[in-house]
């Protein structure tokens, strides 16, 4: 049976932000976390830059530019900046167990500023996640990696604020034309960082270098661009399960790559971060029932409230719509991994 492009580009999807974590402790090696931080973000602005114009990205509105700037100060320049200093010390596969209970923070926002109702499994869900991060939190057993690891949940505490701030963009925008913005954004933020940037680019080693590189085309330039790709041609319940694969994909990923072995406490925390999303995520299973698939991309007419769907409910206007009306309706991109 011939497997349709769309999964194969799901699982590049998972494989690249799966592999990021490990590329990032790398990377850290001769960078640093200011100079990872920047230039990461550069190549990645870099490679989108090149690839908007065919890839119908749209100069953005100026009303929507403040909004903009929460993105990409939040998802992109101070994710950036956690992430890396947290995984100076707290290994890749755990990094990805923390950053996973991301969806916690963006369910909590959408409902103190976006008056969303929270339901007893998203209760439930946020409840049994917190647990679980706190419980990865401490499995180190040592100050400097437990002081590391609030340092990555404080990382998926803003990539939760980029979720929730995607969410009135992506009424009007692509999930790529808002992470293209935002990455942009993030690096014009994080330009004061380029002493260290062009430090690193002199002096780091071959594998530094070529891990730094590849986190900016790879996770976060190509993963987008196929996340975008596959969302708009599955249904919203495969592309959001599929995320579930991360963390497991990453713990492989660096154990190959790097040796490391999470500790079994940690792996108990990051299943109790991976069930509690897993609830987040849930609908009930009448209006899961009820909801018509969309005719162009198979998914629901009816988008729910977590943190990987940020459609926002409402299209642009029929004048501002272009040939690719697939891709203006998929979930938001669930942050730079």
């Amino acid at each position: 049976m011939k497997i349709p492009k769309a999964i194969w580009a799901l699982a590049l999807t998972v494989f690249a932000w799966a592999s990021a974590f490990p590329a990032i402790r790398v990377g850290l090696q001769g960078f640093g976390v200011a100079g990872l931080s920047l230039a990461r973000l550069m190549v990645a602005s870099v490679a989108l830059a090149i690839a908007a114009p065919f890839l119908g990205v749209r100069a953005p509105r100026r009303r929507d530019l403040p909004m903009i700037v929460l993105c990409g100060v939040s998802g992109m320049s101070a994710y950036q900046i956690l992430l890396n200093w947290g995984e100076v010390h707290v290994p890749a596969g755990t990094a990805s167990l923390l950053i996973a209970v991301a969806p916690v923070f963006s369910v909590l926002l959408a409902a103190a500023f976006l008056g969303e109702r929270i339901t007893w499994l998203k209760s439930v869900g946020s409840v049994v996640a917190i647990v679980g991060a706190a419980v990865i939190a401490v499995a180190g057993g040592h100050a400097q990696y437990t002081a590391s690891a609030w340092v990555v949940l404080a990382a998926a505490v803003v990539q939760g604020v980029y979720h929730f701030a995607t969410k009135p963009l992506l009424a009007w925008y692509t999930g790529l034309e808002v992470a293209c913005y935002a990455m942009w954004a993030g690096t014009l933020f994080l330009l004061p960082l380029v002493p260290w940037m062009v430090h690193g680019f002199a002096t780091a080693s071959a594998a530094s270098l070529a891990s730094t590189i590849f986190l900016g085309l790879f996770p976060s330039a190509v993963g987008f661009v196929v996340w975008g790709y596959a969302v708009a041609r599955l249904s919203m319940a495969s592309s959001t399960a599929a995320l579930y694969l991360v963390p497991p994909v990453a713990l492989v990923v660096a154990y190959v790559w790097l040796g490391e072995v999470p500790s079994p406490l940690a792996l108990v925390g990051g299943a109790l971060g991976i069930t509690g999303v897993a609830l987040i995520n849930r609908r009930p299973r009448r209006e899961a029932s009820g909801d018509a698939p969309d005719a162009l991309t198979g998914e629901p007419e009816t988008s729910h409230t977590d943190e990987w769907d940020g459609a926002g409910g409402k299209e642009p206007p029929s004048q501002h719509r272009t040939a690719r009306p697939a891709e203006r309706r998929g979930p938001a991109a669930p942050g730079l991994k």
